[in-house]
């Protein structure tokens, strides 16, 4: 059965009301306000696709409707009516998310044109949101977790330079921290999103082959070649992204034509006198400085500049460590799925083990070591018995089987609801006022924190 989109007409003029009824009704469902503060309430309960709003109403009027419509939903389309022309009035609506609006009294065939120009215009922004969930769902870009403020930071950044259509990022960090997550949710959450999205590894091709990877060659050019030529990764990526990891790899020689093309945006494939064009947006990776490989001139530094308009860094694992645990709840769902697995927690001194591993091949480390785990073992906890493959002594445990302390009570004792108190302020300043983590931290459900929040007087 075919959808049939749902308008909203917010007039106080009744015959309007029942004229535009009857124009809209044979090919969508309408429903007839006469009050903002009606439409705004009738909003609340139920979805429509698009609001005919009368900019004069009685009440609460148009804009103002307009203005709560927007926080309500911001990308509810609004085409605003107005009986006569006021500039003022138009400008103000279109710059506050209206889509377009008419003049009274209507014209039929404007209104109908108008409509359904709308209505085409919010199907194509369904089709390709479609489009991108599908793709964050296939390459697994949907969620990045960490709640560190460095990966966060990242995320935003990330986030930022998607808006643009060209420009050049950088992204820095150790082997493994997910610099080609990064890189693909820059290009999930872009107008290239559903263009190709081309790897090349700068370190893992044969220096004789890199230029003839970037740009091809011509028919003729390599004996034992293709016959007809090859098109090369720039233009395989041509409309999308390509991603170059480990760009300090790149030879020199190579250096100089891969700046000549960011530069003229323009190349010529190997043996080939003619040039091409490819519009693509270039990410480069590396796991190196490349400032310090500038400075000892193994890298050359008008490449870097022309690679260094967005720079995005990545820390180490080890350097925010409070992303290690989230990481490892979400890689153990995602194996349970995989293989077949009900692991349902980490144990306290599994956390601990976690939390002390250096992770030296960061989250690519950290997820293998839970895949193996779930994989191997039978069970519904991950315990310290299955981390030990990691090298790392168990934690000392008590009676209960969590992690001990380490505290000793001192010969004048212990002020216990004190030291309970400390303790709760510290998981929370750790956690940066998530209470649900404090509990985590604490070994606490969620409800028994919030009453000791309450018995103490603590306040987040």
């Amino acid at each position: 059965m075919m959808y049939r989109y749902k308008i909203m007409i917010v007039d106080d003029d009744k015959l309007l009301q029942n004229s535009l009824k009857n124009v809209l009704s044979d090919k969508y469902d309408t429903i007839v306000v006469g009050r903002g503060e009606d439409a705004i309430e009738l909003l609340r309960r139920r979805a429509v696709d698009l609001v005919l709003l009368d900019v004069r109403l009685p009440g609460q009027d148009g804009i103002e409707t307009l203005k709560q419509i927007k926080t309500l939903e911001s990308d509810l389309l609004v085409i605003m009516m107005t009986a006569y022309e006021d500039v003022k009035t138009v400008i103000t609506s279109m710059k506050m998310g209206a889509y377009d609006y008419l003049v009274k009294p209507l014209e039929i065939e404007e209104l109908e044109i108008i409509v359904e120009k709308a209505l085409d215009n919010l199907k194509l922004k369904k089709e390709v949101e479609e489009l991108r969930k599908n793709y964050l769902k296939e390459f697994n870009v949907g969620n990045i977790i960490g709640e560190s403020p460095a990966i966060k930071k990242a995320i935003e950044f990330a986030d930022k330079v998607a808006k643009s259509y060209d420009t050049t990022v950088l992204i820095e960090g150790e082997t493994g921290v997910g610099k080609e997550v990064i890189a693909r949710t820059i290009q999930s959450r872009s107008a290239r999103f559903n263009k190709p999205f081309v790897i090349i590894n700068c370190g893992a091709i044969s220096k004789d082959l890199v230029e003839s990877e970037l740009f091809g060659y011509e028919r003729g050019t390599f004996t034992g070649g293709l016959q007809e030529g090859k098109k090369g990764q720039l233009e395989m990526a041509d409309g999308g992204t390509l991603f170059l990891d480990e760009i300090s790899e790149l030879l020199p020689a190579s250096q100089v034509k891969l700046l000549r093309f960011l530069e003229e945006k323009e190349f010529f494939p190997v043996g080939g006198t003619k040039k091409r064009q490819v519009d693509i947006r270039i990410i480069a990776a590396t796991n190196k400085s490349l400032q310090l490989e500038c400075q000892a001139g193994r890298f050359r530094e008008d490449l870097y500049y022309r690679l260094n308009v967005a720079k995005i860094t990545i820390p180490p694992l080890r350097e925010r460590q409070v992303d290690i645990l989230p990481l490892a709840l979400f890689f153990m769902n995602g194996f349970n799925e995989k293989f077949g697995k009900n692991f349902r927690a980490i144990s306290p001194a599994a956390r601990q083990m976690l939390l002390a591993y250096p992770w030296r091949g960061n989250v690519r480390e950290l997820r293998n070591a839970i895949e193996r785990v779930v994989l191997m073992e039978e069970d519904q906890e991950i315990l310290p018995a299955h981390l030990a493959f990691l090298g790392l002594a168990p934690p000392e445990t008590n009676l209960q089987g969590q992690a001990a302390p380490g505290l000793k009570l001192p010969p004048g004792g212990v002020n216990l609801d004190e030291l309970i108190k400390g303790l709760i302020m510290e998981a929370l300043e750790a956690s940066r006022g998530n209470r649900t983590r404090a509990a985590k931290l604490l070994g606490l459900t969620r409800p028994t924190l919030i009453y000791r929040l309450e018995k103490y007087g603590i306040e987040v």
